[in-house]
């Protein structure tokens, strides 16, 4: 399956001077983790945001993103409610339009987003930090089998799947404790 991205914010005039830090990887790698525990520790500073994600697929306690139905996707991909958006393993993902202000008033913008759209936000954003969260794959198997999520389709498809990987900033090797990890990403954030 081929990804698709789009962003929706004009390229001509790069956006900044705030931080856009893109968290990507495999699925399983615990990206939505250690999003969390950076998130948690992040708490009550204005400035690192964590946006809430919109997808087309039922809520979930592992990640932060807000349930839409195709149509209402559409609709707001229509109105211009996304900063980016693309879509994965039938499913459409986007990241709200008020990202770019945020941005705009210098705070860092931390998502879990596809490593197709790492060109595109590269092109649109002044500023833009790409952390890859990975882990062995037999490690990568165990967890998305735990995680038993029916939107996650086939799991020989899932880890399978092949994409045309950007260069990363930083690589998170994703082994043993989390909020080591999340200490790393928190690192990257510029919250020490």
């Amino acid at each position: 399956m081929t990804d698709i991205a789009t962003l929706s914010v004009p390229s001509t005039d790069l956006i900044g001077p705030g931080r856009l830090v893109l968290v990507v990887g495999p699925s399983g790698a615990g990206k939505d983790t250690l999003i969390g525990l950076a998130q948690a520790a992040c708490a009550g500073d204005i400035k690192v945001v964590f946006p809430q994600r919109i997808v087309t697929r039922e809520a979930s306690s592992f990640e932060n993103n807000e349930a839409v139905s195709p149509m209402q996707f559409g609709q707001m991909l229509a109105h211009g409610d996304f900063a980016f958006q693309w879509e994965a393993h039938g499913l459409r993902y986007g990241v709200p339009r008020s990202i770019v202000d945020d941005i705009r008033t210098g705070h860092a913008v931390v998502v879990n987003a596809s490593r197709t759209i790492v060109e595109f936000a590269r092109r649109s954003y002044a500023n833009v930090t790409v952390v890859s969260v990975t882990a062995p794959p037999e490690v990568l198997a165990q967890r998305l089998a735990a995680r038993a999520r029916s939107s996650d389709g086939q799991l020989d498809e899932r880890l399978r799947r092949a994409v045309i990987a950007a260069v990363p900033d930083v690589v998170i090797e994703n082994i043993g404790r989390a909020e080591d990890h999340a200490a790393e990403l928190l690192q990257v954030i510029g919250r020490h």
